[in-house]
């Protein structure tokens, strides 16, 4: 019976929140179930900069128009010596990869 009002209370928040504190929530479970990403942005065929630990890549949508914008955004560990590890003293910083760049995400390997 505690289950039924728990799942109860759990979904009528649900239904209260925003859809963007809706996200905010499928992130913080994404995050805590482990999720390890990887960004590499290339320049030709040559890793320039690589992101570790990304949770996911969002699209970014206009406020007013509710149109998809030509860029993707995240939070991740820029690896400076590209070794596919958070070393100390690489930070987590906010990034924003253009449409049309050339990039891939994938899972950590490690």
């Amino acid at each position: 019976m505690n289950r039924t009002w728990w799942a109860l209370g759990a979904a009528a928040l649900a239904v209260g929140c925003t859809q963007e504190q809706q996200n905010q929530f499928g992130r913080g479970v994404q995050n805590w179930t482990g999720t390890n990403g990887v960004l590499e942005i290339y320049a030709g065929d040559k890793v320039v900069r690589r992101f570790v630990r990304v949770d996911k890549l969002s699209t970014a949508i206009g406020t007013s128009d509710n149109e998809s914008r030509a860029y993707r955004y995240g939070y991740g560990v820029l690896d400076e010596n590209l070794n596919f590890v958070a070393d100390p003293g690489e930070k987590k910083v906010y990034f924003e990869v253009g449409g049309y760049g050339s990039y891939v995400f994938f899972e950590n390997p490690r």
